[in-house]
Order: structure tokens, then C-alpha cells, then sequence
């Protein structure tokens, strides 16, 4: 690591005094998770599933790992009862669902050994120069970001910085998916987010299939127009907490179980701190307006100014 990048912190009790402050939290992290008292019994439990992890030199059934749930950002209550919890619990990485520019996506298993466990999309962002957004600027516009010492970093795109902005990148998404699966909106529910890599419900089939995306689909008119219906419901719900996607398009929606998901949220803007807020919430409905027409459906139905105004008046900006 070069020596200037030491250079705010060149006093040692300076440094030390800092580090003993309460550390502040960020708008664009999520809030820690409450946690109540243990009673003696689960305790006891807990750290014999701790000791039990540590000294275990070989994982069980052929997995790749011991389970990073205590160590991670957790998803929000209620909590679906197919979450895998224990700390006894393994993960094993079954292949490769999606590449992408700057994530890709894993198939996981999360078991405890003998049992079937659940699957999960494993979303893992790469710091790799190069395969970051490289339209940072437009979509940070508006947020508020973290100590000048990673913003000199992250600018610079050094090691450290590059690692700083893919965490980013996922820690934002996790705290969007977080807060819209909370009010219902049609997205995977966030399982949680160690690092650069967040676990998320895997949308598909048993076998390991995933959904389609909206883009491989050919519906007839009937669906073609239920779908229009739900893509706008969802628009509605991310506007109504002045959110716009950022990047909306038939690539980044699934049809799982005749239900639209919406996936691929690390760029979500918040329209009304973004100056460019009603430029991307236009850019979202005419993107997704446009496949609507292509496949047959008709712009009377799916009105692109009235939605936007309708958007907008949903957000606050009207």
C-alpha cells in the first residue's frame, strides 16, 4: 500500500482517539439490527455450534463453506420460515446463474448437513478494474457518502478504493431490496449481505431453473396487458417511496409464477435528492413502455406521459 494513502492518520494517538469514537452510521447503509438478550440455554448453545465450526477441519457433504449468517447484515422481519438460520448450517455453490458487467450471480445451497436446505441467488460484486458502474456520477448524485479518506480512494479507483466501491454497490442494493420487500413490492426477498456478496431468494424452479426474464417471454395479449398491470403497480410502489429503479428494462424483470419481480437494484435513485430524479423515472417508464409496444400492446394502454405525471405526483415531485 503506497504511503500517502496513511497520511490523515500519520499521528498515532490522533488515530487512536478517533477509533474509540462511536462510529457513525451512513444514509446509504442499512440500520443494524436489534438484538434482545439470550437466555443461558442458547447461549450455551450457540457458542458449543461456534466451537463445533472452528474446529472442524473439514466441511461436511462436499460444501464450500461454513455458513456466513452470524457474521452478515441480516434481512428484514418477518422473516420467511425457509431461511436457514443455524450456524451449523453449510454453503455450497452449485454454478453460475448470470455474468454481468459488475456482479455476478451464483447459485447457492444453504443446508445443514443431511438435510436438503434452500436455494439462493448468490450476488457477488466484483472489484476488478474495469467491471465497476460506469456511471457512478448520475446514480450517486444526491447521496451522502462516507469519510474523505474512501472518497479520495474510490476517485482514484486504487485497490482498496475499487473494493470500497463494489461493497458500495451492494450495500445499497441490499438496503433498497430490504426496505421495498418490507412494504410488499414484488422483489426476492434479501436473505443478507456479507461483504460484497448478497444472498438473495433464488426465483425459479426446485431443479436449480431460474424465472425468466421478462425479455425471453412472448405473452399473448391477455398476459401481455396483466403484465403491463403489475409492471405499473410496481413503479407506483417504488415512487410512492421516491425511488426510481435507475435502470428499468425487460432485462431486469422476472416473471416468477405468473408474478413480476423486480431484480437489479444497486442503482436505485432517490428522485427527490437526485437532481436528475424525473430524467431517470421518465427513463424507467419509457424503456419499459417501449418492450410493452413491441410485443402488441397498445400506447393507449400504456400511456407513457400520463404514467410518468402520475409517478411523479406519487413521489412528491408533482
Amino acid at each position: 500500500m503506497r504511503e500517502h494513502d496513511f497520511d490523515e492518520f500519520s499521528d498515532a494517538s490522533d488515530y487512536s482517539d478517533r477509533r474509540m469514537r462511536r462510529r457513525p452510521r451512513y444514509d446509504d447503509g442499512p440500520a443494524p439490527a436489534r438484538r434482545g438478550r439470550l437466555t443461558e440455554a442458547e447461549r450455551i448453545r450457540l457458542a458449543q455450534l461456534r466451537e463445533d465450526a472452528y474446529t472442524e477441519t473439514e466441511l461436511p457433504d462436499g460444501a464450500d463453506r461454513w455458513t456466513t449468517w452470524d457474521d452478515a447484515d441480516q434481512g428484514p422481519h418477518p422473516r420467511p420460515d425457509w431461511v436457514v438460520t443455524e450456524l451449523a448450517a453449510v454453503d455450497t455453490d452449485l454454478g453460475v446463474l448470470k455474468t454481468g458487467k459488475e456482479a455476478d450471480v451464483h447459485l447457492l445451497r444453504r443446508n445443514l448437513p443431511g438435510d436438503d436446505g434452500v436455494l439462493l441467488a448468490a450476488k457477488r460484486y466484483r472489484s476488478d478494474e474495469h467491471k465497476l458502474f460506469h456511471r457512478d456520477a448520475g446514480y450517486l448524485e444526491g447521496r451522502r457518502m462516507r469519510r474523505s479518506r474512501e472518497m479520495r480512494a474510490m476517485a482514484g479507483r486504487t485497490s482498496f478504493g475499487r473494493n470500497l466501491i463494489a461493497e458500495q454497490w451492494a450495500v445499497a442494493e441490499f438496503a433498497v431490496l430490504s426496505r421495498l420487500w418490507t412494504i410488499g413490492a414484488p422483489v426476492p426477498y434479501p436473505v443478507q449481505r456479507h461483504g460484497t456478496e448478497i444472498l438473495l431468494e433464488f426465483l425459479g424452479e426446485p431443479d436449480g431453473t431460474a424465472a425468466p426474464r421478462l425479455a425471453q417471454l412472448r405473452p399473448g395479449p391477455d398476459e401481455l396487458a396483466d403484465l403491463w398491470e403489475q409492471a405499473v403497480s410496481a413503479l407506483e410502489l417504488l415512487a410512492g417511496q421516491g425511488l426510481a429503479h435507475g435502470d428499468l428494462s425487460a432485462y431486469n424483470l422476472l416473471v416468477h409464477e405468473g408474478q413480476l419481480m423486480v431484480i437489479d437494484l444497486p442503482q436505485a435513485v432517490d428522485v427527490i435528492a437526485n437532481p436528475r430524479g424525473r430524467e431517470f423515472l421518465a427513463r424507467d417508464v419509457a424503456n419499459l413502455a417501449g418492450w410493452f409496444h413491441s410485443r402488441g400492446l397498445s400506447e393507449q394502454v400504456a400511456d407513457t406521459a400520463d404514467l410518468v405525471r402520475e409517478l411523479e405526483n406519487a413521489a412528491g415531485l408533482g
